[in-house]
């Protein structure tokens, strides 16, 4: 069960008799501090009180998510996914429409859809969402509408930590990355897969069925295209940073998709292993991300989902996954700018 733990003083500003910190089994502690960090709410009667609660705190929350990195937020009265997209609308900032994403979605309410809809057998590997693109999302929020009956965490893995391990380890390839950014190559598909946990195809990636319009599109995100006889569409992206400075903590940060590319980009269209390069056209070395592998093992954080549980992620400090389960399961997301 969890315990009630008193937190720190920048927690303290969103804690009162209603609203405590919570400690939880599958919590680790970085520099200190545990991560994710996790509030409970047993004592928020209704909807319309957590999102007053939310409302009178928007300042504090970005200051606890540049610490933190990420907030669970627990046993707060969200019913379905109206009471989420509501939750969400009260921290502010705008919804971002989800063009040039890899994973199929369906719109559920709102701005809020399913989050990767790919197989319940499949792993999905780390990311930060939207990193194969320059427009990328601030914030994530996550919630559990059905709680699978085994597996389907969302493990968290914060992104300096991965950084700092990866350039002790390896640390001309982790230059090379810097030096030359990566490069991502993904055949779309003429119509969506659902089989595939990249089968977002052309029309719903670029929010169209006008061939000509999706090609501007892809090109202003500086993205190259072709099309293939079978009506496919192949993208591959300019060079994109694969470690960003992060101005607001002056950290490094582990900003890409490769590990999920290497590992996840896989279907009857696409290849893994070539989906992902340096941006000079070098292939990744197995033997490197192998060992990005145990990194992201080592640190990752995996917090066994709740029926109302909501994540709230900060997509530049954090990266996210996702396990095989056992359906039914039901995770809902909205991006924000």
């Amino acid at each position: 069960m969890p315990e009630n733990r008193r937190g720190s003083q920048t927690v303290g500003k969103i804690t009162n008799q209603q609203v405590s910190e919570l400690r939880i089994p599958e919590q680790k502690k970085f520099h200190g501090k545990p991560f994710p960090l996790v509030v409970g709410a047993s004592r928020l009667g209704n909807v319309s009180s957590a999102l007053e609660w939310v409302e009178s705190h928007t300042d504090d929350f970005e200051e606890i998510l540049v610490e933190y990195g990420a907030i669970v937020f627990r046993g707060f009265p969200l019913k379905d996914p109206r009471d989420f997209d509501a939750f969400v609308k009260a921290f502010g900032g705008e919804a971002l429409d989800y063009v040039g994403g890899a994973a199929p979605r369906t719109v559920v309410t709102g701005n809020v859809f399913t989050a990767n809809e790919a197989p319940p057998d499949q792993l999905i590997p780390f990311h930060h969402e939207m990193a194969q693109v320059p427009t990328f999302p601030s914030r994530l929020f996550f919630y559990c509408d059905v709680e699978p009956s085994c597996g389907g965490q969302t493990p968290l893995a914060l992104s300096h930590v991965v950084y700092r391990q990866m350039q002790e380890r390896h640390p001309y390839f982790v230059s090379q990355l810097e030096k030359h950014g990566v490069r991502y190559t993904r055949v779309l598909p003429d119509g969506d897969d659902p089989s595939s946990p990249i089968g977002r195809g052309w029309q719903s990636t670029f929010q169209t069925s006008n061939r000509a319009e999706a090609e501007v599109k892809a090109r202003s995100q500086g993205t190259s295209v072709t099309w293939l006889d079978s009506g496919c569409l192949k993208t591959v992206t300019a060079p994109l940073p694969a470690v960003r400075l992060e101005g607001r903590t002056g950290l490094k940060t582990w900003f890409n998709s490769v590990i999920a590319a290497y590992r996840g980009w896989r279907d009857s269209r696409n290849c893994a292993e070539k989906a992902v390069t340096l941006g000079d056209g070098s292939s990744m070395p197995p033997e490197i991300m192998n060992d990005l592998d145990t990194v992201f093992n080592d640190v990752a954080v995996a917090v066994t989902w709740q029926k109302g549980d909501v994540i709230l992620v900060d997509n530049r400090l954090v990266l996210h996954a996702r396990r095989s389960f056992t359906p039914p399961r039901r995770i809902l997301a909205c991006l924000i700018k």
